[in-house]
């Protein structure tokens, strides 16, 4: 699956843009930034409250250590209680992270996953080597009855094994991070989950799929 489109609210479109552009060096046009097969359209919050979104960026995997070290120069990293900031899984997901925070709170991400394919540059990394969006997380009051939907309508399944409180829909390239609305965002357990306002438009999945959550305030439709 890949994630083609984001409508992302946020407090200040043009402050927002320019951490994409200043910080993240993705290429910025207007209110829109481009992360390589993904845009991200950055309109106006208004009323409604910004904070607790998670987004991730795919990252070569070959260049992810280039990569800490270029974040490292322009973002704090985020810790879990122990101290930790990089972390990598094994089984499923076989891939390596770190988080920071973005504008209005944003819980960000890098992630490298071994099975995708190498980068094509060595040196000093830089914001362009960023392949996509890679997971947007969406809160739900019912993740085994989203899980199931995205099944049924996406022909989505999961990455690992889901939980009643956890479960990433989707593949290595792309990935909708289903969670608990009452769980925080890891690593540093302090945020809960937002999604207001999200738009998604989505490819690899079900022609003519769509699905909202008026609750949590997401849409999701196929490209």
């Amino acid at each position: 699956m890949r994630i083609l489109e984001l409508s992302l609210p946020v407090s200040d479109v043009a402050a927002t843009a320019r951490y994409f552009r200043d910080v993240l060096q993705q290429p910025v046009e207007g209110n829109a930034v481009r992360i390589g097969w993904s845009t991200i359209t950055l309109v106006p919050a208004g009323a409604l409250p910004v904070g607790g979104v998670h987004l991730a960026f795919n990252v070569p995997d070959d260049r992810f250590a280039a990569a800490i070290g270029w974040l490292r120069e322009r973002a704090p990293l985020q810790r879990n209680p122990d101290g930790i900031d990089y972390f990598v899984l094994e089984s499923n997901w076989q891939s390596q992270s770190v988080y920071f925070t973005g504008p209005d709170g944003m819980v960000l991400e890098l992630i490298g996953r071994r099975r995708l394919p190498v980068g094509s540059r060595s040196g000093p990394f830089h914001g362009s080597e960023l392949t996509s969006l890679s997971e947007v997380g969406l809160p739900s009051t019912d993740v085994d009855g989203l899980r199931t939907r995205l099944e049924a309508d996406f022909g989505l399944q999961a990455l690992s094994p889901p939980t009643p409180q956890f479960a990433p829909m989707g593949d290595d390239e792309g990935l909708l991070i289903v969670v608990d609305a009452a769980r925080r965002w890891f690593p540093e357990g302090k945020d809960l989950p937002s999604a207001r306002g999200l738009q998604l438009r989505l490819a690899g999945v079900s022609a003519g799929a769509g699905l909202a959550d008026a609750a949590q305030g997401w849409q999701l439709r196929a490209a």
